[in-house]
């Protein structure tokens, strides 16, 4: 097997350079593929185009003939950049999105067609999708409804229309759905909280950037890796001698085939709207990141399940394959996408933003204090949102943040709360500055440059928005926004009561607000942590402060069902009880899929490639230890070799074999979630890491001209 290693090493040093054609000023293809409200200004009549703009404006329901309307401009300027099908495109609880393509063309009439229903609604078969129990196979039907908040695009030949996902029964089948509910609590929470300060607030936006981390490899070493195409990680692998203990990576000179595949995947996406803005590589070789500017959170998070589509695609033409895993390489740092999310105001106002002015610093302490105190009270949750097997691998290691959930403001930041901690029970007396008084006004000079981070907090606040780094990179950043802007939706609307109640005593409003947020700071302190969040103290630490340290995905899942969780989504309408059950039931089954799957892996690459170039190579030794005996000469070392790979084999047949028998009993499990835990204790945590050690160690002993599998030091720095 050894030779097709140095087959795929051949071809990924041979490549020939792909040459990526330049496109002149960005601004002059910018948005180019998209159907969106330039365009429909463009083609629909002003009246037309009026009511489409209120509609999407206000999240109104489109009438039919408006509906006529913008398909047959949809369809007319799609036809004249060369579609010929329209798709509703999709985000299944798969992980990714999906699509089904209908042809513009109608044969019986022999001409284009594309109506306002076609745009409106189409009838996918809900069953072949996870659902959780929520729909029987034989009661298929389900619907996607045009979601126009989100633009039209087109993506090859296709007008791809953003949709939302549901059963026939209207739970939701997707993750689109439950985000577009929760940025409407937000909205309306955050809206009543900002008229305490400002009238001419009338709604409040969430907005998100998504850095997207990834690792680049040649294709051919990939296929050369059955571990990465079946689980898009490698279970085996020794560390180069050279990883990221140099630091040289990190911001360094972009390798030039990765600069032309970086080029080309960027064209593509500013064509389609994503507005990709940084680019550099990474911590760990051949580890990179891309990171868009900020947008509304739902278009925002369309993109962001569109760019991966399109870094994938483009990178074939390349040669090349990009590694969305957590933790493709074991040692080295892995791949997060660091949602970056901030509330924004029709007035322009970022309210995470400090300002020169005291009143609006009070607007801004009370929503940064607000989002501390959500993210204390539903902490667990938030560790829900990102819980994935993929993510297991990566958090708290190499640079990613812990499993225990904090909150990072910054030393100064933290000085500005505990001091409004302790004032806040300061006397004013009519006429004087109650902002001075309270220290509120000193806010600009101290943290209005504020932008320090920590990078082993999962939650960070970055100056002017807040950065949720515990996200993974394969994840869908609907889900985890889903829960953030569910959670301070709720912890706002539990602020407005408490304020207005004070105002009813008699309480003056601003003395009112100062009181609140007082008492939220007190309430919270527990989850601010300024310090090194991989330390074993702050574990230590973190369990005096009673603050969960949740380190797997079946146990952390359970906060979905909690009897807090399950009112939080009732009240703000996001999610009933069966659509939670049907979610955490397709995590659970996703969870014990993907470990199944590796444990699949690794007894193939064990029992098929691993174990037989071991014993060929023993043999070799085998042969040389008689030669010497022959020789008269000293076989001693040979012999200690030769004993040293029969004790890593005979751990390899031993453990695959127990690992096998273990998840056949393990498979009997009917409840998802003991079966989803059983995996993830007696199989991952059992199994895994010892089989690795073993075939680790028969890297080093088996001579490289033998060893089947690609090495991490031919992945990571083949370029």
């Amino acid at each position: 097997m050894a030779h097709l290693r140095f087959k795929a090493l051949d071809l990924a040093n041979n490549r020939p350079k792909v040459q990526v054609e330049s496109k002149g000023k960005i601004s002059d293809y910018f948005a180019s593929e998209v159907f969106g409200l330039p365009q429909m200004e463009t083609l629909l009549s002003p009246d037309v185009y009026k009511r489409v703009k209120k509609a999407i404006d206000e999240g109104l329901k489109f009438d039919n003939e408006t509906a006529d309307v913008v398909a047959s401009a949809a369809k007319s300027w799609a036809i004249s950049k060369g579609a010929t099908h329209f798709t509703h495109w999709f985000q299944p609880l798969t992980g990714s999105t999906a699509e089904k393509h209908d042809t513009f063309f109608d044969a019986h009439a022999g001409i284009e067609k594309f109506k306002g229903t076609a745009l409106v609604q189409q009838e996918p078969d809900a069953s072949s999708f996870p659902n959780g129990g929520i729909r029987s196979t034989f009661e298929a039907r389900g619907y996607t409804a045009w979601d126009p908040s989100s633009p039209m695009f087109i993506y090859g030949v296709t007008l791809c229309i953003p949709t939302v996902f549901v059963a026939y029964t209207g739970e939701a089948l997707d993750n689109k759905a439950p985000l577009l509910k929760a940025v409407e609590a937000v909205d309306e929470a955050a809206t009543k909280v900002c008229q305490l300060f400002d009238k001419k607030v009338t709604r409040v936006k969430a907005s998100l950037g998504c850095e997207q981390e990834y690792f680049v490899v040649d294709k051919a070493l990939y296929a050369s890796r059955p571990d990465l195409v079946m689980a898009g990680r490698t279970v085996f692998g020794h560390n180069p001698a050279r990883g990221q203990q140099l630091d040289d990576h990190y911001f360094g000179s972009i390798p030039p085939r990765i600069y032309d595949f970086m080029k080309d995947f960027e064209i593509e996406c500013l064509k389609l709207g994503i507005p990709v803005s940084t680019r550099h590589n990474e911590v760990a070789p051949s580890q990179y990141e891309v990171a868009p500017i900020f947008e509304d959170i739902n278009v925002a998070t369309d993109h962001n399940q569109l760019l991966m589509d399109v870094m994938s695609r483009v990178a074939e033409g390349h040669r090349l394959k990009v590694l969305f895993h957590e933790k493709p390489f074991a040692g080295l740092n892995g791949s997060g996408k660091h949602n970056n999310w901030s509330l924004i105001t029709n007035t322009g106002v970022n309210l995470f933003q400090p300002s020169n002015s005291a009143r609006e610093n009070l607007l801004f302490l009370t929503f940064l204090v607000t989002t501390v105190k959500a993210v204390y009270e539903h902490a667990e949750l938030l560790r829900a949102s990102i819980a994935s097997a993929g993510n297991d691998h990566r958090l708290g290691a190499n640079e990613a943040p812990p499993a225990i959930m904090s909150v990072f403001l910054g030393s100064q930041l933290t000085s500005v709360l505990d001091e409004l901690e302790k004032k806040g029970n300061v006397k004013v007396e009519k006429g004087e500055n109650m902002y001075m008084k309270l220290g509120i006004d000193k806010i600009p000079p101290i943290i209005l440059d504020n932008t320090d981070r920590n990078r082993t907090s999962p939650f960070a606040f970055t100056g002017n928005k807040f950065e949720f780094r515990a996200v993974g990179s394969t994840d869908n950043p609907a889900t985890p926004m889903t829960i953030l802007n569910a959670i301070v939706a709720d912890q706002l609307t539990d602020f407005y009561a408490a304020v207005e109640k004070e105002i009813k005593k008699g309480t003056d409003k601003r003395l009112a607000i100062v009181g609140i947020l007082r008492k939220y700071i007190k309430d919270s302190k527990a989850v601010r942590f300024e310090g090194d969040g991989y330390s074993d103290d702050w574990v230590k630490e973190a369990k005096k402060r009673g603050l969960a340290n949740i380190k797997d995905t079946p146990r952390a899942l359970d906060a979905y069902l909690s009897d807090g969780s399950r009112k939080l989504f009732n009240r703000l309408n996001i999610l009933n009880d069966i659509e939670l059950e049907a979610r955490n039931e397709i995590s659970w089954e996703n969870y014990i899929m993907k470990i199944q799957i590796e444990a699949r892996v690794i007894g193939d690459l064990v029992q098929n490639h691993i174990v037989p170039t071991a014993i060929a190579y023993q043999n070799k030794l085998i042969q040389n230890a008689k030669g010497l005996k022959e020789l008269g000469v000293k076989n001693t070392q040979v012999l200690k070799v030769i004993d040293s790979m029969s004790g890593y084999i005979d751990t390899l047949e031993k453990e695959v074999f127990d690992m096998t028998e273990e998840r056949k009993r393990i498979n009997k499990i009917v409840d998802t979630r003991k079966k989803a835990i059983a995996y993830c204790d007696d199989i991952k945590g059992k199994y895994f890491d010892k089989i690795r050690y073993a075939v680790d160690k028969l890297e080093l002993i088996v001579d490289d001209e033998d060893w089947p599998l690609v090495k991490y030091r031919e992945m990571l720095f083949l370029r």
